[in-house]
Order: structure tokens, then C-alpha cells, then sequence
């Protein structure tokens, strides 16, 4: 049985880290059903007030850090409160029309069109904005990759120590 929970429990992490490409899967709830399977299948008893604390804490980040890269990626190149929301749409439907690459043309698609059709952009300045979210975009997921490693390595450190 072991191998099964263990499977379980890791399965939960990675589909967790998945969720960083496909934002539509709330990565940090797969990273939290791992604690919680593990509690289940083994025992809550490591898991004590500063761990939750702490882990409540990276959660908070993860939403800061993706929301404030966001804007600044399209911010620093000129954009809007449209283009921030374009380009946020264009992220969770992009995956979907364009499987392989639409999580890169969504956003970049769809701070674009935001900027064109919201403020009336020549299609120069709209671009720099879609390249904008696209580089917040990357930015965000490198940073919230780094933070879900660091939940994920303190519940090892936890649970082993």
C-alpha cells in the first residue's frame, strides 16, 4: 500500500506543477490534496500550526506573485487594466484552441486585442503590450515554480525530519 500512497501523493504534486502551463487546474489545491492524502494515508501528526502557517503564507505568494507579474509585464510596455484582463483571458482559452503553443499566443493574443479594441492602439503599440504579458507570463510561472518547489521541499523536510 505504500506504493500506492506514495503515488498518490506525488501524483497530486505534479499534477500540481502542470497546473503552472494550464492555469485552468488550480495548481496550489493539487499541492495541498498531496499534504492532506499524505495526512490520511499516514498521519496529520508532522503537520503542526507553523506548517500550515508557513504553507498558507507560499499560497498567498503564489496569487501575488502571479498577478503582479502580470501587470508589470504589460505595465512596463505601455498596457492597460484592458490589456491585463486580455491578456489574462487569452491565457485561460489559449490552451485550449491552440493545445502546444496557446499558452503563449493566448495571452500575447489577447492583451492585443484588448489594447485595439478597449483604447483604440495602433497595432505597433498594442504588440509591445501583448510581448509584455507574454513576458509576465514567463515570469510568473518561473516564480511560482520556485515557490511551489520550496511548499513542496518543506513538506518533505517536514515529514523526514
Amino acid at each position: 500500500m505504500d506504493i500506492l500512497y506514495w503515488t498518490v501523493v506525488i501524483t497530486m504534486f505534479i499534477i500540481g506543477f502542470i497546473g503552472l502551463i494550464y492555469p485552468i487546474i488550480p495548481s496550489v489545491l493539487f499541492i495541498f490534496a498531496g499534504f492532506i492524502l499524505y495526512g490520511f494515508f499516514y498521519s496529520f501528526e508532522p503537520f503542526h500550526w507553523l506548517f500550515w502557517t508557513i504553507q498558507i503564507l507560499f499560497v498567498l505568494l503564489l496569487f501575488m506573485a502571479d498577478y503582479v507579474a502580470n501587470m508589470i509585464g504589460v505595465k512596463k510596455y505601455g498596457g492597460s487594466k484592458a490589456g491585463i484582463w486580455g491578456s489574462t483571458i487569452g491565457l485561460l482559452v489559449g490552451p485550449f484552441v491552440i493545445p502546444a503553443f496557446g499558452i503563449i499566443i493566448g495571452p500575447f493574443i489577447g492583451a492585443i486585442l484588448a489594447e485595439l479594441l478597449v483604447h483604440k492602439r495602433d497595432l505597433w503599440t498594442a504588440s509591445k503590450i501583448g510581448f509584455g504579458s507574454v513576458i509576465g507570463f514567463i515570469s510568473s510561472v518561473l516564480t511560482k515554480s520556485i515557490i511551489q518547489i520550496v511548499m513542496v521541499g518543506y513538506f518533505f523536510f517536514v515529514i523526514y525530519k
